[in-house]
């Protein structure tokens, strides 16, 4: 399905659902995160988990007019999979600010390095940001969009059950893990 502006709910009607509606939510977003290591997490994006951000800047932005709408619209759709893919964000945690900085030094290309890996095939690498480049020569960004794309084989053996690895080949950051098979099972429902 794709996100429009008249498949999208008013600010009035959004707030009135919010609350309500933010543990179903959550519960959906942590069923589509993927931890990698104790400072990587890979958030695997749909439909559903994009138009909630979106219903979310609008009502926090409080925009309700078509270009601004349809403006948020065109910042986020991008990130929904489109049949051959998993999109996702990769967010690279450190409370420790001192910590963090030095680190995001050592992780520069990190977002390149990570893959999927399907059983029985290669690895596939991340795409990421597509948008615009999100690190400096002096570090990475905490904050990376990711897109997997699988070859049809790859498709069909997601769909058929095979088990799935995400990780990172980085000379820094060397980590991998089998995606659980209700998370797998829930991305496998991106892929036609």
């Amino acid at each position: 399905m794709t996100i429009t502006r008249d498949s999208l709910i008013g600010l009035e009607a959004y707030a009135k659902i919010r609350k309500s509606s933010s543990a179903e939510m959550i519960a959906h977003r942590r069923l589509r995160t993927v931890h990698l290591g104790e400072h990587v997490s890979v958030q695997f994006e749909d439909e559903r988990t994009i138009r909630r951000q979106i219903q979310e800047m609008l009502h926090i932005e409080k925009i309700f007019e078509e270009q601004g709408i349809q403006d948020e619209i065109d910042a986020y759709a991008a990130l929904v999979p489109d049949g051959s893919n998993w999109k996702a964000t990769m967010l690279i945690e450190y409370p420790d600010v001192a910590e963090r900085r030095r680190e995001l030094a050592r992780l520069i290309g990190v977002e390149d390095r990570m893959f999927v890996e399907v059983e029985g095939h290669g690895r596939a690498y991340a795409i990421a940001d597509e948008d615009l480049d999100r690190e400096t020569d002096e570090k990475t960004s905490a904050v990376h969009f990711l897109r997997f794309e699988f070859s049809k084989a790859m498709r069909e053996a997601v769909r058929a059950g095979a088990g799935v690895k995400l990780g990172c080949d980085h000379v820094n950051y060397p980590a991998h893990v089998t995606i659980a098979a209700e998370t797998l099972a829930s991305l496998a429902g991106d892929l036609r």
